[in-house]
């Protein structure tokens, strides 16, 4: 089990940023595929972001692209969601997951991933 702590969720009006963190407790951590999830109420959980272990590819669902920045620091274990020009449509709980072993074409499904944080809640409401 890898444990996965997010942090900095919050409410902020439409068009206001919000930076996501997620801190995860193994020694492996360059080895794991990183991503970004997101569950808005009575919605599926959907892909937000992902970064394959060597952290030179960040991939973005189409919603997100351009307003959502992933980053991934492996020296500590980190990985954070910078996310600007927010929208009502972002309001969702947003779930750090970590993969191994996770190919290219399964990057944006869910069940590529093995070990989850508890979700923080994001929320955009004028």
């Amino acid at each position: 089990q890898v444990p996965l702590v997010e942090s900095g969720g919050g409410m902020v009006q439409p068009g206001g940023s919000l930076t996501l963190s997620c801190v995860a407790s193994t020694p492996t951590f360059s080895r794991y595929t990183m991503a970004w999830f997101r569950q808005a109420p009575g919605m599926e959980r959907e892909f937000v972001a992902a970064n394959r272990r060597s952290g030179t590819n960040t991939y973005y669902a189409d919603s997100v692209k351009g307003r959502f920045t992933m980053s991934r620091n492996n020296a500590e274990n980190a990985v954070i969601l910078q996310m600007n020009n927010l929208r009502p449509d972002d309001t969702a709980v947003y779930y750090c997951a970590a993969g191994s072993g996770v190919i290219l074409s399964s990057l944006r499904s869910d069940v590529a991933y093995d070990h989850w944080g508890q979700g923080t809640q994001v929320t955009v409401s004028s």
